[in-house]
């Protein structure tokens, strides 16, 4: 990017790095040549009389004519760039050659003269444009477009605010693009440091306010990140740079579209959900002056602060902010969820992740596999995420980088593998041995084992005549832990504790 307040009276044209020229540049003698090969986008050089359009058109042919001439010996095409306002212009001109090396040129003060002539007149025909664009080739092929920010300008074509208030106070504006008005006038708004959060929850008890319960919204917390975990990992799996992703405590998104969120998983069952959709009519008409801002902390505790908030708080593009507490989601004056669908994952329904990850795995699935990735979602919602699991989901990829993500979610199986029946069978058999048990009444080679989250549960199934006693029954965890009970004892009272002890143990 080449900052052109002052340009140099006699720009030069530099080469590609020494490079031998690939296609030459027409020399004095083929000038007539040259001129038949100029750019042409439709209007006579010769008209006397021409309206703002035609002028303007007119303005970008020599624009492009003044831009052909600087280029280097071999140069096959260039793009320029030109960002003006009344206070401040940016240039970048960049030639390739036919082998993609580029060599970056200083604007003559006569070309900055075209082109701040063809933003005035721009102006006459209503607002100006920001930047002005040309892609031109060696052999006359010309394209341009005026961009008036419905897209972020590239950071090395971004002014100071200054620049662009000063541009308004000349060029007034009824409307101007949110995001653009937000850099503009967002004056830290949905900054919420936690002093400021504090002093703000504080005030809201006091007057009695309450948020709004979202009771319909989202999935409860702990499925929402286990499928934002699942998906994570797939799109890892594939591997696609796009997709959310997780770190401990913390997960992300971003969309192709510009919206977003992130999730921040807290201690005591909290969490924050925050992030911005991009376009959203709310936040337009709060910048362009034709609505309020939405209160979107409104009722929100001290812990909702900015250290846990999308980063698109810090800009003023934040539109919507949800948190988790008491085993429920709450918010202020934020949309509803069925309008941020583009700022989040597929996390609505466990239908709806194994169908995103499904879609991403292949186009025409097999009935194997959605079973596969059916049980792949399942597992992460008990957060028991298995290597063979996602084997059978995925079949190859980077599961290792896909498991990564699992664990770092807390969804991933802590521990070993699911121990073999046979081997839960022979540790029951040995603990037996071992203590000297009697087994006249509880014959080892009639034991039977059943499936367990962590284990196995194993036992000698009692006979249709025998009396109902309590009977040994032992639980082997997979990690081989073997522990003793009797029938009594419902295994739907014992399991957790079993569950428990087993991810204790395997917690470092």
């Amino acid at each position: 990017m080449t900052n052109t307040q002052e340009p140099s009276a006699e720009a030069t044209a530099p080469d590609f790095d020494g490079m031998a020229p690939v296609i030459g540049v027409e020399d004095p003698e083929t000038a007539a040549a040259a001129a038949d090969s100029d750019p042409d986008i439709g209007f006579s050089m010769v008209a006397p009389e021409l309206d703002i359009p035609a002028r303007a058109r007119q303005l970008a042919h020599r624009i492009a004519q003044q831009v052909r001439d600087l280029g280097p010996e071999g140069w096959v095409r260039v793009r320029a760039a030109f960002a003006l306002t009344t206070t401040g212009q940016r240039v970048r001109l960049a030639f390739s050659d036919a082998g993609e090396r580029q060599a970056l040129v200083s604007p003559t003060p006569e070309l900055l003269t075209l082109v701040r002539e063809h933003r005035q007149l721009s102006a006459e025909l209503g607002d100006p444009w920001w930047r002005l664009e040309l892609a031109l080739t060696v052999e006359g092929e010309l394209t341009v477009d005026h961009d008036y920010g419905d897209e972020p300008f590239p950071a090395d074509q971004l002014f100071p605010p200054a620049d662009y208030l000063a541009d308004l106070a000349a060029h007034p504006r009824e409307e101007l693009p949110t995001w653009l008005a937000a850099y503009l006038r967002h004056d830290d708004r949905q900054s919420r440091t936690p002093l400021r959060a504090a002093a703000e929850a504080r005030a809201d008890r006091e007057s009695g306010y309450l948020p709004v319960v979202s009771e319909h919204d989202f999935p409860d917390f702990p499925r929402l990140w286990s499928r934002w975990a699942a998906i994570a990992a797939a799109f890892v799996a594939v591997g696609s740079e796009w997709g959310p992703r997780v770190l401990p405590s913390f997960a992300w998104f971003e969309g192709s579209r510009r919206s977003g969120s992130s999730l921040y998983m807290l201690p005591g069952g909290r969490a924050v959900l925050s992030g911005g959709v991009w376009g959203a009519k709310e936040l337009a008409d709060a910048y362009n002056g034709a609505a309020d801002f939405p209160r979107l902390y409104a009722g929100a505790p001290e812990w909702v602060a900015s250290p846990v908030l999308n980063t698109r708080a810090s800009g003023g593009m934040l539109t919507f902010c949800y948190w988790w507490e008491r085993g429920r989601w709450y918010r202020g004056e934020s949309p509803a969820a069925t309008e941020l669908a583009a700022a989040v994952p597929g996390i609505w329904t466990a239908a709806t992740t194994a169908g995103v990850i499904t879609d991403l795995i292949t186009a025409d699935p097999s009935d194997e596999q959605r079973s596969a990735v059916a049980e792949f979602v399942a597992a992460a919602e008990r957060r028991d995420v298995t290597q063979a699991v996602l084997e059978a989901a995925f079949g190859s990829g980077d599961l290792d980088s896909a498991h990564y993500q699992l664990a770092m979610a807390g969804v991933a199986r802590l521990g070993p593998e699911p121990l073999p029946e046979l081997e839960a069978l022979d540790a029951v058999r040995h603990h037996v041995r071992t203590e000297g048990i009697d087994t006249a009444a509880y014959p080892l080679d009639r034991l039977r084992a059943e499936r367990l989250p962590v284990g196995w549960m194993v036992y000698v199934p009692a006979e249709a005549e025998e009396p109902t006693i309590d009977r040994a029954l032992y639980y082997v965890a997979d990690d081989g832990v073997v522990e003793a009970t009797t029938s009594s004892m419902p295994a739907s009272v014992y399991l957790p504790g079993l569950e428990r002890r087993f991810r204790q143990r395997h917690s470092q």
